[in-house]
């Protein structure tokens, strides 16, 4: 196996102005906290938490930023001169809808923020007129998803039947265009924008109160003792700790800023080893079980919203071609997840410090093996 170097976030990032949409979500506060411990100088500009509580507020993210604007992305004249006054070396696109169910009830909405907004952002990019690498964040569930068991790649047909997969799908189809109309890869050395795009699997963490998410309803119910309803516990998803997905953020941003080769200007996936596609219900009885009591019972119901049955990533690019390896697997992001919420539930703990302790333990942890965790379809589905 080839050896890892070790992360080089620091070398890279430091003393960097990094600008992070979306920054007051739960996976864009994580973001923040990591690219302040590594010395960036972070711009956030998001609209206002969407949850109340929040890990912006309750990590502590604020004091962290160089910059704060609380703004909506489709707002391209707020955005520019954000970026005009903040003059980004990296941008890191988080801002979106991002839950499923609810991109049924406001469709509309979605497709606006989620491809109106991208546009908006790479619209921005160009009125820099400078050097800069941007990280566009759309979805694993952007894919065609004709329910196979293997994992999808960077170069399967694009979009799902759902409104939140969609636009998605249309997000990675805007930045495809973008890409070649006004950052071509070949000609970078004219343009000086990199552009790339990241699909992530599911992820799980601490700091998570976003509705209808799984790790959020469990937290939920088990702490107030009651029975944890699931909606499709047989539904396979590529799970991970939200700190694996921005790792693979980072290290493509990083690499970006290192070279100029075109390749990396493209889509990557970004998830777990395989093994760790698991089953709704499996997922569940883990937590459980880590958590120490609890039950659940299966509330499926066949009127409810489609949802994928099977999803799977392949992540052979991101391994082979950016030198990238998940460092946890799903036990070690439940047993993190789970700490999390414990600490911050007894009311004690600086939950920044938390975060803070969370990161040094994932960057401590060495990257798996190629095929490490490797089962048979047979056993996971």
């Amino acid at each position: 196996m080839v050896k890892l170097p070790a992360m080089n976030f620091s070398s890279v990032l430091a003393g960097r102005s990094v600008f992070v949409t979306g920054h007051t979500g739960f996976k864009g506060s994580w973001l923040c906290l990591w690219l302040a411990k590594l010395g960036a100088q972070v711009t956030g500009y998001a609209l206002a938490p969407p949850t109340t509580p929040n890990n912006f507020l309750v990590s502590g993210v604020r004091p962290l930023l160089a910059n704060h604007y609380e703004a909506d992305i489709r707002d391209c004249e707020a955005l520019t001169k954000a970026m005009q006054e903040t003059q980004p070396d990296v941008v890191l696109h988080l801002a979106a809808e991002t839950v499923v169910r609810r991109s049924y009830r406001i469709p509309r909405k979605t497709f606006d923020v989620n491809v109106t907004g991208t546009a908006s952002v790479l619209d921005a990019v160009s009125a820099l007129d400078r050097p800069c690498v941007v990280v566009a964040v759309t979805s694993d569930k952007c894919y065609a998803n004709h329910g196979q068991v293997w994992g999808y790649r960077e170069n399967d047909p694009l979009g799902e039947q759902e409104p939140y997969g969609a636009s998605k799908a249309a997000a990675e189809i805007l930045i495809n265009a973008y890409r070649h109309s006004y950052f071509p890869p070949e000609k970078v050395g004219r343009h000086g924008v990199k552009l790339a795009s990241v699909r992530a699997g599911n992820v799980v963490g601490g700091g998570d109160w976003t509705e209808d998410v799984l790790v959020v309803d469990l937290v939920r119910a088990l702490t107030e003792g009651s029975e944890v309803a699931i909606r499709n516990p047989r539904a396979l998803r590529p799970w991970q700790h939200v700190l694996q997905a921005l790792d693979g953020y980072l290290s493509l941003a990083a690499k970006l800023l290192e070279s100029d080769e075109p390749k990396y200007c493209s889509a990557w996936n970004i998830g777990p080893m395989p093994g760790n596609e698991l089953p709704v219900q499996e997922i569940v009885e883990r937590f459980i079980s880590e958590w120490g009591s609890g039950s659940w019972r299966d509330a499926s119901d066949a009127t409810q919203p489609h949802e994928a049955s099977i999803l799977r990533l392949n992540i052979d690019k991101a391994i082979w071609e950016l030198n990238w390896r998940p460092r946890w697997g799903i036990d070690q992001a439940i047993h993190a997840t789970i700490d999390w919420y414990r600490q911050h539930l007894e009311g004690q703990a600086d939950m920044q410090e938390v975060c803070f302790e969370q990161i040094a333990a994932y960057e401590a942890t060495e990257p798996q093996n190629v095929g490490q965790n490797m089962e048979s379809l047979s056993n996971l589905l």
